[in-house]
């Protein structure tokens, strides 16, 4: 019972806004529906939130290590990532929250420096390794980019911390319907954008691409953001950062229109049970082909290894299975890898 208390004051306390109508609803286009926003291509209703925590709970998942997590954090060259403005660059600080450089700007994808992806501080999926490097360390971040606004990916004290950061603000950028979250936290520099929607900022042609997800920050807010994932843009680099996304043609119509990626950021964990998270969560198997589908050079597994309690399957478990279905496919050694928290990849610039 106790493990079902937290659940409670959840769902209690995720009741306090009021649903609306979609202000975005444009019948030309289908994914702006007169209900909220809705995926490009049709999917079978998600399995019940409540059910898989009640199995969950019912077979002691996820099952942990007896002695605990332990991650290994590589030491960050801080120096490096605040001096460079050539190298096209890759740093993963944990989950989903990665720092690009690239043509000399400091872009930080779905940042979330929290010890909880919760809206509150006592319960809700725990953090097992901190950020890395921490956020008082980053180089001056010149821009932000939000997927959509599941508390693992949006988090309040990490975006005001960085709208605070000494040099200034960076910009925002995030789907319909996020400015006014914004705005209602005090974040006024926020470019909110429609799917394959672009705009250039300090030299990056930045733009805005469907995945099959959702979005949800209370019981009564469901789809009334739009969800996403970037494409990163520069002469000598390029990037596309997945977000969290089950797997669909969106992937492949990204690489179609873009004609591929230096480098792709894409989820490999969040997928056990696949009943429930299969719909919106890829998993290893499918973020191989994800990554064939966009015509990547290279791609970096992400949405893996730090919290606790966000899926069934093993923090551990996703590059060891990445790595099995990698060498099934064919790709070649270090075509799809991962990073240990902290750790930096540098690219040589086209």
């Amino acid at each position: 019972m106790s493990r079902l208390i937290p659940l409670l004051c959840i769902a209690i306390a995720l009741a306090a806004c009021a649903g609306v109508a979609n202000p975005y609803f444009d019948a030309a286009k289908p994914h702006r529906a007169a209900a909220g926003f809705r995926n490009v291509y049709p999917h079978p209703e998600k399995g019940s939130f409540w059910r898989w925590k009640w199995e969950q709970w019912r077979a002691g998942l996820p099952a942990r290590p007896a002695e605990g997590y332990r991650f290994e954090t590589a030491p960050a060259d801080t120096a490096w990532l605040r001096a460079n403005r050539r190298e096209p660059s890759v740093t993963w600080i944990g989950h989903a929250s990665v720092l690009f450089q690239l043509g000399g700007v400091n872009v930080i994808a779905d940042p979330q420096f929290s010890e909880r992806a919760s809206p509150f501080s006592f319960i809700g999926p725990r953090r097992v390794v901190a950020a890395a490097p921490p956020l008082a360390e980053l180089p001056h971040i010149d821009a932000v980019v939000i997927s959509h606004d599941h508390y693992d990916h949006l988090d309040i004290a990490s975006v005001t911390a960085l709208a605070s950061q000494p040099g200034g603000s960076p910009r925002f950028f995030a789907g319909l319907g996020t400015k006014a979250w914004f705005a209602r936290i005090g974040i006024t520099d926020v470019v909110e954008m429609d799917w394959w929607e672009r705009t250039e900022y300090k030299g990056l042609d930045i733009h805005f691409v469907p995945v099959q997800h959702w979005s949800k920050r209370t019981l009564t807010d469901t789809n009334s953001r739009l969800w996403g994932g970037w494409v990163l843009r520069h002469p000598s680099f390029s990037v596309y950062f997945s977000g969290d996304a089950g797997y669909s043609r969106d992937f492949a119509d990204a690489g179609e229109r873009y004609g591929g990626f230096d480098l792709a950021a894409i989820a490999i964990g969040g997928y056990a049970p696949r009943w429930f998270m299969q719909l919106m969560h890829i998993d290893p198997a499918e973020a191989v082909r994800a990554h064939r589908d966009l015509r990547a050079r290279r791609s970096l597994g992400i949405h893996w290894g730090t919290f606790d309690d966000l899926t069934d399957e093993s923090l551990y478990e996703p590059p060891r299975v990445l790595a099995a279905e990698a060498k099934k496919a064919g790709l070649a050694d270090g075509e799809f890898f991962v990073l240990k928290h902290g750790e930096t990849r540098r690219f040589a610039p086209r």
